[in-house]
């Protein structure tokens, strides 16, 4: 039976009114917080770059799901879960190179870097794995894109206010046990100020929230069981957003983003948003010329040094990856001190290899290819859009991640991969909805149903 108002089963709308509990959605829910609201410059000291606290809880995410997922998991028929695969043999490939890193001669200073990025590599897996796995139903799921959409309106609004003010503001968060590890001033390009929200730079912030305007844009057309001003805002600020990030990665995100769930939009809903698009593009260049006039400098400027740093990159690359093509000198091993590329394709080539590259371009591929398959099983309009937003949020994340060192960044990769473990989710609701874990719940009652 479905309920009219909201166009969610009578069951799904007890489901979101359970109260707190203890699965998958809780952990990630706090996974979120820990990624986007605590600056990412601000670390445990002790532990250095491997300190970052949304890292410690993605590596007690792996540890979770090897206890609840695989520990505990009951006798049922063999199912293939396509993107486990992918990421398992991506990991295994990864960590050959690893082994044979550490078997050659290596300078000193690779060795912690090393062992860091494979650090990184579990936190980010156990995310991926704990969602991939530990989502009890659909309804649970549709929480978690709603907190994707606000966690995306919420950073936008500090975007926002960080232009308007010329202030960083995270810099005055002090978070008792962590030590800042970087400066936290907004950056200056063509006149305007590059917001970066809680992020590590600019251009990840860019990144980040394009990785999230279409799934905002999921919750706003669909989630109408919230009221409306609260599903669009997330949306209408990331929109607004755009054209003040001053990137060229967030412009790109977008488009690729916008042109991939406009494909699944009926026609009349295309129109609309694309007359709104061109409406708010004229306002825009009445009101703010500036803005436009950076936009096109960034794409017109053949001599910008951020351009000719990554093209000047590829001969470096070409050298080093000639060295050791099939699995590369080690993960983590190419410090910045050799060459920053800006594009993390590239180090993925120097550092393992084109093995390692390629199976990683394949848990993009298995990812995109399972969604679309799932699409096509769904029945409903709603699920086929969430299907098409997962497919342009994540493809949003592996295009753009060639235009910066992404693995250094730890709020992009912790959402790419937190984005592919959905999918994977969704693969399984659509198909067969069977969770590998679901634990009981902590509270009963309708407290925290649309938190």
């Amino acid at each position: 039976m479905r309920s009219p108002a909201s166009g969610l089963t009578l069951r799904q709308r007890a489901e979101l009114g359970t109260g707190l509990r203890l699965d998958g959605v809780l952990w990630l829910t706090l996974y979120l917080f820990l990624l986007f609201a605590v600056p990412a410059k601000q670390v445990l000291a002790p532990l250095g770059s491997a300190g970052a606290p949304s890292m410690l809880f993605g590596l007690a995410g792996f540890l979770l799901w090897l206890l609840l997922g695989v520990g505990t998991s009951r006798p049922s028929p063999l199912r293939i879960h396509p993107i486990r695969i992918a990421l398992g043999v991506w990991l295994f490939s990864v960590g050959l190179t690893y082994v044979l890193a550490m078997a050659r001669p290596i300078s000193v200073d690779e060795i912690s870097p090393a062992d860091v990025a494979l650090l990184s590599l579990v936190a980010w897996s156990g995310t991926l794995l704990v969602a991939h796995d530990g989502i009890p139903s659909r309804a649970r799921f549709d929480l978690l894109v709603w907190r994707l959409a606000l966690a995306g309106g919420l950073l936008a609004a500090l975007g926002i206010a960080q232009i308007a003010t010329g202030q960083a503001w995270v810099d005055r968060i002090v978070i008792p046990g962590l030590t800042g590890s970087g400066d936290l001033a907004l950056t200056w390009r063509n006149g305007m100020y590059r917001p970066a929200g809680t992020a590590a730079h600019a251009l990840e912030y860019g990144v980040l929230v394009m990785m999230l305007l279409p799934l905002a844009l999921h919750v706003a057309f669909h989630h109408r069981e919230r009221p409306a001003v609260r599903r669009w805002t997330p949306a209408v600020l990331l929109l607004v957003l755009t054209p003040l990030t001053g990137s060229r990665s967030a412009y790109i995100g977008a488009a690729i983003g916008l042109l991939i769930v406009m494909a699944g939009w009926p026609p009349v809903r295309r129109a609309v948003v694309g007359g709104f698009g061109v409406a708010g593009a004229v306002a825009g260049l009445a009101v703010a010329p500036q803005v436009f006039d950076s936009i096109l400098g960034l794409f017109s400027d053949s001599e910008d040094p951020s351009i000719t740093s990554r093209t000047d990159s590829f001969g470096m690359a070409a050298d080093f990856i000639a060295r050791d093509p099939l699995f590369g000198r080690g993960l983590g091993t190419f410090l910045p001190k050799y060459r920053i590329f800006d594009n993390e394709y590239l180090v993925l080539l120097v550092s393992v290899g084109i093995v390692g590259t390629l199976l990683f371009l394949g848990i993009w591929f298995v990812t995109v290819g399972v969604l679309l398959h799932a699409r096509s099983e769904s029945t409903d309009e709603r699920s086929k859009d969430l299907a098409l937003s997962l497919v342009a949020s994540v493809t949003v994340g592996f295009v753009s991640i060639s235009f910066f060192d992404a693995f250094a960044f730890p709020m992009t990769m912790g959402a790419l991969f937190l984005l592919v473990g959905m999918a994977g989710s969704y693969r399984r609701q659509v198909t067969a909805w069977a969770p590998s874990f679901t634990p009981p719940a902590l509270v009963s009652g309708r407290a925290g149903a649309r938190s």
